[in-house]
């Protein structure tokens, strides 16, 4: 783990800093979609007349300049899910196009799939899930969350052709090589063992996940000579693809949604209880289906473009939040449209899985965890980040695996570009300026290079990267810019060094010189003057923490009035707050407390709170009677030196009581150390927190740990303190907390 570097340099700041950055980074019968637009002509045509149809809608979304005739790549996929055992049975026929200077003597498929073969080749983002998955279900074996594809024959006009399924790659040989320009139509049957829990490609419950299910064309590279075939990431993304067209038709269960790209139609089957989903979607970069018998789908149609959204339960509230995330996703839409190019689709679909934690994007729909009721899309990071990848994955695409800068720091940068432009104080451009220390990797770095800092390098410093760009030359000219990159690059497959050629064309050699530095040079920082102020930033923070604050103490249950974090909560809310120190103690007891209020005015110094420091006996009695009478309090060490306990420390000790503490015999075990928290004594609307020692002063090894526990008790953790005890040694002996 990489130290925080910020300034003024102190361990609270970098602490809150670095949580803040990481918490700122969730009918039973199939609808025929767009039936006004496809007629049962349609259904019966052959590929080639339903891909014009399909172009002629598009095109009604797209700029004449982005029109573009059949795809390189064209795939016609006939596939059966078998419900009972979990298998997939597939028989696609592929034509590829050679769009190299290379005669081509193999075709390469990425047989994905073959990544569940084993533990240790699928991807750790589903590794925590699943484990809690086999503990709910110990009938489970460990094989069942495994599985992969078998391909079983592959030809060229009823010839069999050589193939080699390895690593993740299939290698087709050639009967003749494919010369420049020409194009080669071949088929690939297939079975697919769909393993059990989360994966891109799996069942759990009642749904089935199916992302990378069928060997997809891999990416040839003319300068190297050779096809991609790199297996799929274990510890990120590997998504490159060339966008293609596609006519897949899916044999399911008669009760069974099924949620694909493009326009979809249904008809039954010649099997008894089952039908056939038919999709054709053209120039889309990937495509996946997921499926279940108890999905339900919301949908509105405007201006040409329907948005669904599909998910489940019967609850009438999540019903309204749906058609609230639709007309959001509408918005959203819209603003990326207008600010990079127009969404050429005629559809845009959310499907909610149980999927935990985190959102994937796919071409022409994103995959949702399940949201709660209640949640709101404009808090929804995101729902807003996956639409973004609509233009940073699915219409301009990158190989993911080498440059993750290019898809997740630009998805990254346009949810934070579109709260801004709602006004979110949050979410918009002040969470950019946050700029925890740089790190010794550039940006462009590889996610093998990364390995677990992928969030921190493409999202975090990726967006700040753009950031900079968007004000070295202001809005209007950004915008042209992006406008020209979409242009450039839409359908096709970006790269870091086309990007900056478009930076230099459009803003010229001196902002691509800036942005090349930025991208591949380790250790980029935002440039000073895009940072915050130390005002702007206690601001931000104080506007960051304080919901989360508040969300803790009014929405746990049964939460006692008596824990410290509500002292945090009623200090954000602009409550007075006083600190107390005792008087009259040796050299070695005044340094330990005012190192002690060392840790807490640093916290409070972040969050932007006001407060009041009394160290001597004369300012304690003058400030007893009004102002420390209304202000919640903290008092700072030994209980026989602090003025005020000695005050009051009947009353303290009644208080006490009510929360189960014996503060008598707390207060004499000797060389113990440790909180609590009690209400004022003399204001029923108030806290008191005390941090004491018995004794002079602390050992070094009980001081270490005693300020560390200040830190703990006052920041949201999983442990909401009322009180706590150390030994001697520091090491905790006692608490009282809730969980």
């Amino acid at each position: 783990m990489h130290t925080l570097k910020i300034k003024p340099t102190n361990i609270i700041k970098k602490v809150m800093l670095s949580t803040l950055v990481v918490t700122l980074a969730a009918s039973p019968l199939i609808h025929t979609t767009h039936a006004a637009q496809w007629n049962s002509s349609i259904l019966a045509a052959d590929w080639e007349t339903a891909q014009v149809a399909s172009n002629m809608q598009q095109t009604s979304r797209i700029p004449q300049a982005m029109s573009q005739e059949q795809s390189p790549i064209q795939y016609q996929i006939k596939a059966r899910l078998d419900e009972k055992d979990m298998t997939l049975q597939g028989s696609q026929t592929v034509t590829y196009r050679n769009t190299s200077k290379d005669p081509l003597k193999e075709l390469v498929m990425h047989t994905y799939a073959d990544a569940n073969r084993s533990k240790a080749t699928q991807t750790i983002m589903y590794t925590g899930q699943n484990e809690q998955i086999a503990k709910e279900h110990p009938e489970k074996k460990a094989s069942d969350f495994l599985g992969g594809i078998d391909i079983l024959e592959v030809k060229q006009q009823e010839e069999k052709l050589l193939f080699d399924n390895k690593n993740q790659a299939l290698s087709v040989q050639l009967k003749t090589p494919l010369q420049p320009g020409q194009s080669v139509t071949f088929q690939v049957d297939y079975r697919i063992d769909i393993p059990y829990g989360m994966q891109r490609i799996s069942y759990y419950k009642d749904q089935i996940n199916g992302a990378q299910w069928f060997p997809v064309m891999s990416v040839y590279d003319e300068i190297t000579h050779q096809w991609n075939k790199t297996p799929y990431s274990t510890s990120f993304e590997s998504d490159f693809y060339t966008s293609s067209d596609f006519k897949v038709e899916l044999n399911v269960p008669e009760s069974y949604e099924v949620v694909m790209p493009g326009d979809l139609s249904s008809k039954k089957s010649t099997e008894d209880g089952r039908k056939v989903v038919t999709s054709y979607a053209g120039n889309t970069r990937e495509f996946v289906f997921f499926a279940g018998p108890n999905l339900k789908v919301e949908r509105e149609m405007r201006n040409g473009l329907t948005v669904e959204y599909f998910y489940s339960g019967d609850d009438p509230a999540k019903k309204a939040a749906v058609h609230k995330y639709i007309d959001y996703a509408f918005k959203v839409i819209a603003f990326y449209s207008e600010k990079y190019g127009e969404y050429p689709y005629p559809e845009f679909r959310v499907i909610e899985t149980h999927v935990d934690g985190f959102g994937v994007e796919y071409s022409r729909l994103i995959q949702m965890p399940e949201r709660a009721a209640g949640l709101s899309p404009e808090d929804d990071t995101t729902f807003i980040h996956e639409i973004a990848h609509q233009w940073f994955h699915a219409l301009i695409g990158n190989n993911s695996e080498t440059e993750s800068f290019l898809d997740e720091g630009f998805a990254d940068f346009s949810t934070v570009y579109f709260l801004e432009k709602q006004g979110n104080k949050l979410g918009g451009f002040r969470s950019i300026q946050l700029d925890p220390s740089p790190i010794d990797l550039s940006i462009a770095s590889t996610n093998e290079q990364v390995g677990e800092m992928a969030n921190y390098v493409f999202y975090q410093k990726g967006r700040q990267a753009i950031y900079q760009l968007y004000r070295s030359v202001g809005e209007q000219k950004f915008d042209a810019f992006m406008k020209e990159y979409f242009h450039r690059f839409v359908y096709q497959n970006a790269t870091i060094d086309g990007l900056l050629g478009t930076i230099e064309d459009v803003l010229g050699k001196e902002q691509r010189q800036d942005m090349e530095k930025a991208l591949k040079k380790p250790g980029f920082e935002l440039k000073h003057e895009y940072q915050m102020s130390e005002k702007e930033l206690a601001a931000y923070m104080h506007d960051a923490y304080q919901p989360q604050y508040e969300a803790v103490v009014n929405n746990i249950p049964n939460l006692p009035y008596e824990v410290m974090i509500r002292l945090m909560e009623k200090s954000f809310r602009g409550e007075p707050l006083t600190i107390v120190l005792g008087d009259q103690v040796s050299k070695e007891a005044a340094k330990q407390q005012e190192q002690a209020t060392s840790q807490l005015t640093q916290i409070f110094d972040v969050f932007g709170m006001k407060y009041d420091v009394v160290r001597d006996r004369k300012q304690l009695k003058q400030k007893l009677k009004r102002e420390i009478g209304s202000s919640n309090l903290i008092l700072v060490g030994n209980a026989k030196s602090n003025g005020f306990v000695q005050a009051l420390k009947n009353n303290i000790n009644a208080r006490a009581k009510d929360t189960g503490l014996d503060w008598k015999e707390a207060m004499k075990t000797a060389g113990h150390s440790g909180a609590y928290v009690t209400k004022h004594p003399y204001n029923q609307n108030r806290l008191l927190i005390h941090y004491y020692w018995n004794g002079d002063h602390l050992s070094a090894k009980a001081s270490a740990s005693f300020m560390e526990k200040i830190l703990e008790s006052l920041t949201l953790s999983n442990n909401i303190y009322q009180r706590y005890e150390l030994d001697g040694n520091g090491k905790l002996k006692d608490s009282k907390k809730v969980e």
